[in-house]
Formats: C-alpha cells, structure tokens, sequence
C-alpha cells in the first residue's frame, strides 16, 4: 500500500480525548472534562425538527443554507451585537463551527502563510492550519494578563507571512474576554497590517461580566473578519452540529464555493430547529446562563481556597486552574487526579505549550457533581502534602 498523507499521519490525536477514554474505562468518575452543556436542547426547539419531517422537509437546502434561518441570524447578529449582514450574500450557514474553521483555512491559506494563534487554544485551530499548508504561530496568554491578547504580543508575531490570526473570546479553554476597549487597542495593528481576523465567537452568549464584544464591531476592519458562530453551547444543541460564517460577499462568496463541493449543506431538520431556537429561544439561554454562573463562582471559589489559584472567567463554562503548587506537571495531576480520586480532568497542554502548569475544568455539569468533585480534588491535595 502507499503511503497515506504525510501532514495527516504526523498530526497529534488530540490531547482531551486521552482522559475521555481513559473515564470511560473506570467506574465512579465525575467527569468535568467534557465540552458541551449538560442541558438538553430545550424541547420547544427539537419539536421543530421533529415536525419539519412530518412536513417533509427532508431534502437539500440551498448550499447556503435557508433563506428562513439566514434571515433570522442577521436580525439576531443586529439585535444583539449591533452587527449587520446581509443574509443573501454573506451568511452561510454551515454544519457546526469547525466546518467553518476549516472552511476558513481552507479558503484563506496559501501554502507557507503564517496564520497566528493564541496559546493556549481550541485543539482544532492548529492542525486545520496545517492541514490547509499554513503555518501557526504562537502567542502567549498569560494568567498574569486574564489570558488577554495585548498588542505589543500581536505587532510583534505579524510578519511578512502572515495571512491571518484565530481568535477564540470568550475562550476555551481559559474562560478569558476581550472587553470593547481591549479590542480598541489592537484593531489599529490589524487595519494596517492589513491580516485576517479569523473569531470564533460560539461562546458569545455565555458572557457573565460585561458585555460582549466582536471585532467585527469595528467598522474599519469589518471586511478583514470572519465571524464563526453557531448553535451548540447557547442553545445546548451539540449534537444537532450547525454553525454559520459571517464574512464580507466577496470572502463569503469564496467559503460558499468549498462547502458546496464538500458539504452540499447543512442538515435541513436541523436548519429548522435553529430558525426556532433564534425566535423563541433567548429565555433558555438566559436561564442555563444563570446556572452556570452559579457553578462558576462555587468551583472558583472552592480551588482558590485549596491553593489552586484560579482566576474567575468572565465567560464560557471552564475554568484553567493553576496547579502548579500541587508539585505536579499538567499530565500528571490529571492522571492521578483521575485515577486516584476519579475526576477526570483536562491537562492545559492540551491546548498548546502555554498550558502546562494548568488544567481545565469544565463546570458543564450538575451542581452536586462539582460539589462533590471539589471534595474530591481537595482530599488529593491533601494526600500529597502528606507524601
């Protein structure tokens, strides 16, 4: 047989899944690994799916996906971010957020660019870089700075080369925002640099502290970014796999081209239960948001007072607790930590070199699983000061 293709087999399976698999095989664990809602979509929203087959809504969309659900996109891109975009020319509708991320790269990248990413980072982010024949480079958050991009970091990655940077705030895994003003000082980098600006904003809605802000609410560089968003952590529909992009008509007119070739579209029950989820779905994401601030502020609290100094998210559902006071590397505390006191955990290095020194800590999950999760975490601290 030959060869399979070499930038494919030298990729990393990612870093998460090792815990998953490993929980799995145990019994009793309490997993806090896992992103995405343990909410189930609201069934006023898969009641839609449910009636657009009894419909007969059973065949392909437009590649863009329905007029219907475009539309409602742009007023809620209007409504609640002060964004506009026309739903003919620059929405299209695509399954889940990471078709968009690849579709981003895809289109974008010529081989050899530098594509900017911030470390850490969404798993996915670098090895669809690649995979496209980009390069990534890496910027540093740093916990001293609320894992913010600053811009003298920014100015000094930019060279020549680079075609583009991935933004992911609110972020997985770190929980950090970039307020209004901290996009403010950075936009003036991108606008002359003349970069793409690639932002993921799937956690848009689970802003906790303040308002939140895209970079594409700036008008002087509205058509270098790409906007990725979607349905799965707002609206707790991960398994119903629909995201959208929201681009300027040239750049959307280039994404459309790859995704009819690859995807045709977007799972059309799917596109109805969204169109639902837009309309009448708002008081759900308001009520799931209240309770994952409520598990935040307990889990913060509760590793903060063992000695794991963790600094408060101001949005998404983790937490990068600093455990670098346990003795241990990253890998370490999340293999003894699971197999000691069944938590399973993901170690930062998960998400890039950045991460060691931290874990990540999903708070997707009921509130006596964290209570008793949080018990569990502080009787292993315990036994290694006791070692």
């Amino acid at each position: 047989m030959k060869p399979i293709n070499a930038v494919v087999e030298a990729l990393k399976p990612s870093g998460i899944r090792k815990y998953f698999d490993l929980a799995n095989a145990m019994k009793g664990v309490i997993s806090l690994g896992v992103g995405e809602p343990d909410f189930d979509t609201p069934w006023h929203i898969s009641a839609k799916a449910v009636e657009s087959f009894e419909d007969g809504h059973t065949h392909y969309t437009a590649n863009r996906g329905l007029i219907a659900l475009r539309r409602r996109i742009a007023d809620y891109y209007r409504s609640r971010y002060g964004i506009g975009y026309d739903p003919e020319s620059q929405i299209l509708v695509t399954v889940g957020g990471s078709e968009a991320v690849d579709l981003c790269c895809r289109t974008l990248i010529n081989p050899g660019d530098e594509v900017i990413v911030l470390d850490p980072n969404y798993v996915a982010y670098e090895p669809a870089i690649v995979m496209a024949g980009g390069v990534p480079v890496r910027i540093e958050l740093t916990q001293e700075h609320d894992f913010k991009l600053l811009p003298e970091d920014l100015e000094a990655a930019i060279s020549e080369r680079t075609k583009a940077i991935i933004l992911n705030f609110p972020s997985n895994p770190t929980g950090g925002v970039m307020s209004r003003d901290d996009y403010a000082r950075i936009v003036p980098i991108i606008r002359d640099s003349g970069i793409y600006v690639i932002s993921d904003e799937i956690y848009s809605e689970l802003v906790f502290d303040g308002e939140f802000c895209s970079p594409a609410n700036f008008g002087e560089i509205r058509d270098q970014v790409l906007v990725i968003n979607g349905f799965s952590k707002a609206f707790a529909m991960t398994g119903w796999r629909l995201g959208y992009l929201l681009s300027s008509p040239e750049l959307s007119a280039q994404l459309t081209k790859v995704h009819q070739f690859v995807i045709m579209s977007a799972p059309t029950a799917a596109q109805y239960a969204a169109i639902e989820a837009l309309e009448h779905g708002v008081p759900d994401i308001v009520a799931m948001r209240r309770q994952y601030e409520a598990r935040r502020n307990l889990i913060c609290a509760r590793l903060n007072r063992m000695g794991l100094t963790t600094n408060v998210p101001k949005g998404t559902f983790y937490v990068f607790a600093n455990i670098t006071s346990s003795g241990l590397s990253s890998d370490e505390f999340c293999v003894r930590l699971l197999e000691e006191q069944r938590v399973a955990v993901v170690p930062g290095t998960a998400f890039g070199d950045s991460g060691e020194g931290f874990v990540r800590i999903s708070y997707a999950t009921g509130m006596e699983q964290i209570k008793e999760a949080c018990s569990r975490i502080e009787t292993f601290l315990a036994s290694l000061r006791d070692m």
